[in-house]
C-alpha cells in the first residue's frame, strides 16, 4: 500500500511533466490545428495532477482567526507539509486512505506548528503549536507554560504593534519562550489573569498531543478539554512550514491599484 501511494505520486508527475512537454511542443509545430479533445485532455491531467499534489505533498491554507498571533496573522497564506507526519485518513481532502493509524508516519517535535482535525468533530481544521508530547506534563501558572514540572523559560520582548478592526494601534505585551529542545518563538499575554493562565496539571495520554496558541489568551487549546482537549496522532494533517502569501484585508479583490499597499510584503516567503 504505501509503496503503491509513493509510486502514484511520482507517476503522476512524470505524467504531468510529459504532457506539459508534448502539449506546447504540439501548440509551436501547428499552430490552429489545436483541436477541443486535446484542451480538454491538457485540463483533466493538470487537474488530477494537482489532486494527487493537494492531497499527498502541500496544501495552502489561509489564517483566519487570530490565535497563533504574533507568529501568524489573520489573512497570512501558508504552505502545509503533507509527508512531514507521513498519511492519515484525515490527510486528504476526501479520506481516501481507508486505515486507521498513520502510513509513513513520523512523530512531530515539539514546538512544530501543526495543522489538525479538530478531535470534537473530526472535521474542523485547526493550527496551533505542539507543546506536550505523549507522557508529558503540562501546566499553566499564572501565564507561565511549566512542562513536566519545570517552567519554560520567558523573556520579555518588545511590545507587539497591531491594529485593530476599527483602526486602533494597540501595544500588546510579548514574551519569547524557549522549549526543552531549543525551538523559540514569541507569545502575546495582553491579560494577567485569563481563563488559560491558571489550569489543572494535564498528563498527555498515549498517541496524543497538547497544542497551543501562542496568542494565549486568545486560542482555544489543549487547555479547554470540552473544546479542544488532546490530539489524537492520527488527527495530524500536516506541518505548516512556509509563508508564502500575506495581506492587511484592506483592498478588496476587485480594488487592484490597493494591493501594493494592501500586502504585507515583509511576510512574504518567511518560515512558520
Amino acid at each position: 500500500m504505501l509503496e503503491r501511494i509513493g509510486d502514484f505520486v511520482e507517476e503522476a508527475r512524470d505524467v504531468f511533466i510529459d504532457t506539459c512537454s508534448r502539449f506546447f511542443r504540439f501548440v509551436t509545430q501547428n499552430q490552429g490545428m489545436i483541436t477541443i479533445f486535446d484542451h480538454a485532455k491538457f485540463i483533466v491531467i493538470v487537474v488530477l495532477v494537482a489532486i494527487v499534489f493537494r492531497s499527498f505533498v502541500v496544501l495552502p491554507y489561509r489564517i483566519d482567526s487570530g490565535s497563533m498571533m504574533a507568529t501568524l496573522l489573520v489573512d497570512d497564506y501558508y504552505y502545509v507539509s503533507k509527508f512531514s507526519y507521513g498519511y492519515s485518513r484525515y490527510s486528504t481532502p476526501i479520506e481516501i486512505i481507508p486505515v486507521s493509524g498513520r502510513l509513513f508516519g513520523s512523530e512531530p517535535d515539539r514546538g512544530d506548528v501543526a495543522v489538525f482535525k479538530l478531535p470534537t468533530d473530526n472535521h474542523t481544521d485547526y493550527i496551533k503549536r505542539v507543546i506536550g508530547l505523549p507522557g508529558d506534563t503540562v501546566q499553566v501558572h499564572a501565564g507561565i507554560l511549566i512542562l513536566n514540572g519545570v517552567p519554560v523559560p520567558r523573556e520579555r520582548a518588545e511590545d507587539f504593534s497591531y491594529i485593530n478592526e476599527d483602526g486602533e494601534v494597540l501595544l500588546i505585551p510579548q514574551y519569547r519562550e524557549t522549549l526543552p529542545n531549543g525551538v523559540t518563538y514569541l507569545t502575546l499575554d495582553y491579560m494577567d489573569r485569563s481563563d488559560g493562565d491558571f489550569t489543572q496539571e494535564y498528563v498527555v495520554p498515549e498517541g496524543h498531543y497538547f497544542m497551543m496558541g501562542d496568542n494565549r489568551d486568545n486560542s482555544q487549546d489543549s487547555r479547554f478539554l470540552e473544546e479542544v482537549g488532546y490530539v489524537p496522532y492520527e488527527n495530524l494533517v500536516g506541518k505548516a512550514s512556509i509563508r508564502f502569501f500575506s495581506t492587511d484585508g484592506s483592498a478588496a479583490i476587485w480594488q487592484v491599484w490597493r494591493w501594493p499597499s494592501a500586502i504585507r510584503w515583509e511576510r512574504i516567503f518567511g518560515r512558520v
